[in-house]
């Protein structure tokens, strides 16, 4: 590519948009890479730039096989493809002509190709991105061949158009010209398609569409961003040179395929600068980072911070794009020390026969990380412990290591232990890294005497003896001795525990005697051995106690009787070849003194042996049968002589029950004859009898008895007719009164309260002389409950006499004050009521009536006061 009317005066740089293919400062084009197919001619922009104004230049260049026919540009001449000259207001004064392909006819050809519609291919138009104007910016003008002939409208249509994001090319339709309306955004929209229409003025299509392809030109205007603005990585302390630590990545929104988007890293600055200041480096264009230097040491350094810069332009300072992120490496803990002791010896103290105590406390320093498997020590005792009485315990957050007693020691045996202790860490120590000799520390430990608990030679104790060993017989001498030999104690005997208290010990030597008969068949022997504990004190300060066992196996005599098996037993009345009864015998007495046994029926009385045999099938067990055919059925108590095997032997007169009943063809005692064969005796029956009649006795008296009270009721009526009496019926009038308004009654005014409480709360003076007097109420005569015929009158005079005498009785016999009721009464006034004294009405019969109606009386009657 070259100049056209330039004289070349100031150094041009080029730039190709397909990375693929790259421009040398003399403008020979060259490929950058591998090209897999060309089958299709390849198109892309070469721009120019010049270094010390703003003027950009461009061009299209379209690349084809060899052979093929290539269609020049509009804007190519003679193969070589011409800039035009874009000056630094971003327009261009010359815009390109995109001429609608005329239209060709298919004919023959000497090369035989397609038609040359095919071939014929519109450059792109490239626009820079983020233009400064003025908009609208001309981009090129469409034209038709036919537009001398007849007017043309020209028209585009496409994203960017007439389709989302509208409007951001415009085209005037009269003239051709396409412009941008606006500043483009590579980063929102890298291309755009639109296709150009040219119609006549009644809309008809003049010419086919052709496509219009709009690349946006990348400016560099976005700076590398890293993903994170804090990188973290880790690298293990005494890494060689070359180790990976970790990557970082920065991403710049501009075309990765330009130097605008290509990023390359750099180390700003490390911290610490210890031991160097350069200890890692970066790959410019991976960005990862690796060391550079030996001599990570993370009990010197334990954390480095780098800042790293990503620059775009590939790096260059002078025109690139720059950001910075933090890199933080932790270098991590290896165990490059071994744990060394603060002291070459310890010291520490034990009481004897104290188990679980710490004795001694072992501290170590250790510089690796803390509380890590480098860190954490392990204490081994080597030598001075042939026994086994110490161990060490790692404390999990001091790491310091507790010399503890795991098996009690003795001040008798041994005054001090001389512990060799090695430590060393749960890891194992780094390849090259020698053990320290502080490592190994030596621990005296000095043994305390104490008073110690005498102690029995033997616990338990064993001793046989049989049983039946009469009291105060002397056992043997269960004797403590008293560890402290450098000491002179006295040791006093006691018994802690005999479930029998069969026995007592002798306080000062520790004698033992029986103080009752021994016997093996009693619930406090437990497999032939009876238990009982004692108790050892010496003198000491403060006092011992030891404990001893004794263990008294008693062998066994023949003292028990044996006791035949079953006690009850079933026969069948006929005597049958599996009518038997199996019997044995249980002793209490253990072999020889048990079985076997020996079964015979007693020669008294004669029946039993007349009726019953016996026959031996083993030791253990015999058989009863019958030895007659037939036996009446029922009850039968056999004697049975069983004798065990001791020397001498015992003998036992044993009774069996035998149920003799009938049975069927099974052999199976039947129901009734079951009933038959318990028959109750003559004592039973008669009881059972008595408590019937007894029974019977008492329903007929209860029936009786209420036979004769339903008489008396039914001979003894009143004088009067029930229905006449009224003492405890309820009387019915037929009156109903007067109408609604007479019904209209404050009830609560005549009910009679329960208590006078209110009254009596009352002070003097206050109470209405309407209310029920405070006096205590009459007693009026009591009613018999079944009262004789002849008593009904004077009953019911001393009752009206009562009454008449009691001034308590309601209605009471006082005049009633009425308050003002206020208007709207629904009763009628009484104001108009006015007593006649023309004495056409005689009262004087109201002092018949009683003191009850004497106040009426009085008032009405005239009386004396008249």
């Amino acid at each position: 590519v070259k100049f056209k009317a330039c004289h070349l005066n100031e150094r041009i740089s080029f730039e190709s948009s397909d990375p693929k293919f790259g421009v040398r400062p003399d403008g020979s084009l060259y490929a950058q890479r591998e090209v897999a197919n060309l089958s299709e001619p390849i198109q892309f922009m070469v721009t120019a730039r010049g270094s010390k104004d703003t003027h950009i230049w461009e061009t299209t260049v379209k690349l084809a096989l060899a052979g093929h026919t290539l269609p020049p540009p509009i804007n190519q001449i003679g193969g070589e493809a011409s800039f035009h000259l874009r000056s630094h207001h971003n327009h261009y004064p010359n815009p390109r002509v995109i001429t609608f392909p005329r239209r060709h006819q298919r004919g023959s050809s000497t090369n035989g190709l397609r038609r040359q519609k095919r071939d014929w291919v519109i450059p792109p138009i490239n626009v820079p991105e983020n233009s400064r104007g003025p908009f609208p910016q001309m981009l090129v003008r469409i034209r038709s061949d036919q537009d001398k002939e007849i007017e043309i409208r020209y028209s585009i249509t496409g994203a960017g158009a007439d389709q989302p994001p509208s409007d951001v090319y415009i085209i005037d339709p009269v003239t051709g010209k396409m412009s941008v309306t606006k500043p483009l955004d590579r980063e929102d929209r890298a291309s755009y398609h639109l296709r150009a229409h040219a119609v006549d003025v009644n809309g008809n299509q003049m010419e086919p569409p052709i496509d219009l392809y709009i690349y946006v030109i990348d400016m560099n205007d976005n700076r590398p961003e890293f993903k994170n603005q804090v990188y973290n990585g880790s690298v293990p302390e005494g890494s060689k040179p070359g180790t990976s630590v970790m990557r970082v990545t920065a991403f710049d929104a501009d075309d990765s395929t330009m130097p605008n988007g290509l990023v390359h890293y750099r180390i700003l600055n490390q911290s610490p600068h210890i031991p160097i200041p350069n200890m890692f480096t970066i790959n410019g264009a991976t960005g990862e980072i690796s060391t550079i230097a030996a001599g990570l040491d993370r009990e010197k350094v334990s954390q480095y911070t780098l800042i790293v810069q990503a620059t775009d332009m590939e790096g260059s300072l002078s025109f690139g794009l720059s950001n910075t992120a933090t890199a933080l490496i932790t270098v991590t803990d290896i165990n490059d020390n071994p744990p060394e002791f603060d002291s070459k010896t310890f010291l520490g103290e034990v009481p004897e026969n104290a188990v679980g105590v710490v004795v001694a406390n072992l501290t170590v320093r250790d510089r690796d990380q803390p509380h890590t498997p480098n860190w954490n020590a392990v204490y081994r005792i080597v030598g001075g412990d042939s026994m086994g009485h110490f161990t060490i315990r790692t404390d999990e957050i001091t790491n310091d290591g507790r010399v503890t007693v795991v098996k009690p020691v003795d001040y008798e045996r041994n005054g001090a232990f001389m512990l060799t202790v090695v430590v060393s860490n749960q890891a194992h120590l780094a390849s090259g890294i020698p053990s320290s000799l502080s490592s190994t520390a030596g621990v005296t430990i000095s043994v305390l005497d104490v008073n110690e608990a005498p102690v029995f030679p033997s616990n338990p104790k064993m001793i046989r003896f049989e049983e039946g060993v009469p009291a105060d017989t002397t056992l043997t001498i269960f004797a403590a001795l008293d560890p402290d030999r450098f000491i002179q104690q006295t040791v006093r005997y006691s018994k802690l525990s005999d479930p029998g208290n069969w026995l007592r010990i002798n306080r000062t030597n520790g004698q033992i005697t029986t103080t009752a008969i021994l016997d093996r068949e009693s619930p406090y022997v437990k497999n032939n051995v009876y238990e009982a504990t004692f108790l050892a004190v010496d003198n000491g300060s403060p006092p011992a106690t030891g404990t001893g066992t004794l263990q008294i196996y008693l062998i066994d005599v023949n003292d028990n009787v044996p006791v035949l098996v079953p006690k009850e037993a079933q026969l069948c009345e006929r005597s049958r070849p599996s009518s038997r009864i199996n019997i044995t015998a249980s002793d209490a007495d253990s072999e020889p003194n048990a079985g076997p046994y020996v079964f015979e029926l007693p020669s008294f009385p004669p029946s039993v042996r007349r009726n019953w045999t016996i026959s031996r099938l083993n030791g253990e067990y015999a058989q009863l049968r019958l030895r007659i055919p037939y036996l009446e059925a029922g009850v039968y108590r056999v004697p049975i002589m069983v004798s065990d095997s001791g020397n001498p032997p015992l003998t036992n007169r044993s009774m069996i029950r035998v149920k003799v009943c009938p049975c069927d063809e099974h052999g199976d005692c039947t129901a009734v004859g079951a009933v038959a064969s318990a028959s109750l005796g003559t004592g039973a029956i008669i009881a059972i009898l008595i408590c019937i009649i007894i029974l019977l006795s008492m329903v007929l008296l209860f029936v009786v008895w209420m036979k004769r009270r339903e008489k008396e009721r039914q001979t003894k009526p009143l004088l009067i007719d029930p229905e006449d009496d009224v003492r405890d019926n309820i009387l019915k009038y037929d009156e109903e009164g007067g109408g609604e308004e007479d019904q209209d009654y404050d009830l609560s005014q005549l009910q009679q309260p329960e208590t006078l409480d209110h009254m009596m709360s009352k002070p003097a003076g206050v109470r209405r002389v309407d209310e029920r007097p405070i006096i205590p109420e009459s007693q009026y005569p009591v009613r018999p409950t079944l009262p004789h015929p002849g008593d009904i009158g004077d009953f019911i005079i001393d009752g009206l006499r009562a009454a008449d005498n009691d001034p308590t009785a309601p209605p009471y016999d006082s005049l009633l004050v009425f308050d003002y009721e206020g208007s709207g009464s629904t009763a009628g006034s009484v104001s108009s009521l006015d007593s006649s004294s023309s004495g056409e009405q005689d009262y004087d019969y109201l002092n018949d009536w009683g003191p009850r109606f004497k106040k009426l009386a009085d008032l009405y009657g005239g009386g004396e006061e008249d």
